[in-house]
């Protein structure tokens, strides 16, 4: 294992008229809208669960709702793992298919699975179909992540990945007032066609692009290299610190995903048409955090600051402003008829998360060359899924029973997983992977 310390070289000089360009941010702005699209299309099972209680094979009863829950947590937990083994062959399928071919590969399959809940009449059906979306969706990060290694120089990958990581955040400003719509007006299997229809719309714009063409124009071609092995990348500590990183956060993730709505509707009475304003400020907060956290990173790069020191500052701040989220449960106690403190906390929480995200998804290209960041993320978006099916099943044991826990965990993950980045990786910088 070498250090290659020509690495900024060889990636950011046959690039250099890209930064004279705006076409890097048009690649951005089309990653943006594609991860909106992908969290849409993952966030209407959760926004429809008050109508699933319609369904009878969903198994509600207002004297035992632990059928339901079960049952709606097995088809959430479907999608997770599917979706975490989808990561280990994404990864790979597109650092050899290449971005644009990958990348349309993967949202043509999550839209077609999308579509295909208006099939279903069984829970095995909605896994099944929840299964086929997780196994599309896992394209979507270490494609748009490539990308990024592609046309962004360092100091800027951060804050690229931050605006297009933000598409999480503005799905869910849309999802609440568009799904609950769409929903009572033309039923439930309507809002599946919705945010499928949308994904085709975006492949469709993706295949028009001449992402290889534009490449080719500002010289950015030179920087392919063969992919690596993953067992080779596996044997390294940089690989493992990312996915220490990705897979003790990523849950509380999905539980903000997931469970929120049903937070705000057992909590404080907030039904299906009424769940926009705190769901909307929590994903607004998001947005905001994602691109300052990915902005602070390369702020402190700019005034002179290592790439160790602003990755690893910005991680430390996100992570220290999670840790209110241990009150929340307290505020059902304190406030029962006011939501907005807790709206607060979780808003806050919220917003650091996309920040930790921004950051720990550049480390990848901080660590690897671009011949290796899919596989990377790959392996890393696997086992974040992996954990989110974790704390999945932990939320759905103890919803009822002991909240504070999953309040607890969710909000010391980020410095336990700094912490253990920071064990493997005391200095971030490319090397070669034997």
């Amino acid at each position: 294992m070498t250090t290659r310390s020509n690495e900024k070289t060889t990636h950011n000089a046959p690039g250099s008229e890209i930064a004279r360009s705006n076409m890097r941010w048009v690649v951005c702005a089309l990653l943006f809208l594609a991860t909106t699209i992908n969290y849409m299309d993952r966030s209407v099972f959760s926004l429809i669960e008050p109508k699933l209680h319609d369904l009878a094979f969903m198994g509600w009863s207002d004297a035992n709702p632990s059928v339901f829950n079960n049952n709606f947590g097995n088809v959430l937990i479907s999608f997770q793992i599917v979706y975490g083994i989808g990561f280990l062959i994404a990864g790979r399928v597109i650092d050899k298919m290449g971005t644009k071919a990958g990348y349309a590969l993967a949202i043509g399959i999550w839209a077609l699975a999308s579509i295909s809940h208006v099939l279903v009449g069984s829970v095995m059906g909605f896994c099944i179909a929840r299964a086929f979306l997780g196994l599309g969706e896992s394209g979507n990060f270490p494609a748009a992540l490539k990308a990024i290694s592609e046309w962004f120089p360092t100091e800027e990958r951060a804050l690229a990945t931050g605006i297009f990581n933000s598409g999480t955040n503005f799905a869910a400003l849309i999802a609440p007032v568009l799904i609950p719509f769409v929903t009572y007006k033309y039923g439930w299997h309507a809002a599946f066609i919705t945010t499928g229809s949308m994904g085709i719309c975006w492949l469709i714009l993706w295949l028009i692009f001449p992402y290889a063409k534009m490449r080719a124009r500002y010289g950015l071609e030179a920087a392919r290299t063969a992919p690596y092995s993953m067992l080779a990348l596996l044997r390294t500590r940089r690989a493992w610190a990312f996915i220490a990183g990705k897979s003790l956060t990523d849950g509380v993730w999905w539980f903000y995903l997931y469970w929120l709505p049903k937070y705000f509707n057992e909590n404080y009475g907030v039904d299906m048409l009424h769940l926009g304003p705190p769901i909307i400020t929590i994903y607004f907060a998001s947005s905001i955090g994602s691109i300052f956290g990915g902005w602070l990173s390369g702020s402190r790069m700019k005034a002179g600051h290592t790439v160790n020191y602003g990755r690893k500052f910005a991680l430390f701040i996100c992570a220290v402003l999670v840790l209110p989220l241990v009150l929340v449960p307290a505020m059902h106690t304190h406030f029962p008829t006011n939501m907005w403190p807790a709206v607060a906390i979780i808003g806050l929480a919220a917003a650091a998360h996309q920040g930790w995200s921004a950051n720990i998804f550049s480390t990848p290209s901080d660590m690897f060359t671009s011949a290796a960041v899919s596989t990377v993320v790959g392996m890393g978006g696997a086992a974040g899924a992996l954990g989110g099916a974790i704390f999945t099943y932990i939320v759905k044991r103890v919803w009822t029973s002991h909240p504070l826990s999953i309040f607890v965990i969710a909000a010391l993950a980020y410095l336990v997983a700094l912490s253990i980045f920071q064990l493997l990786v005391p200095k971030l910088s490319i090397e070669e992977t034997a």
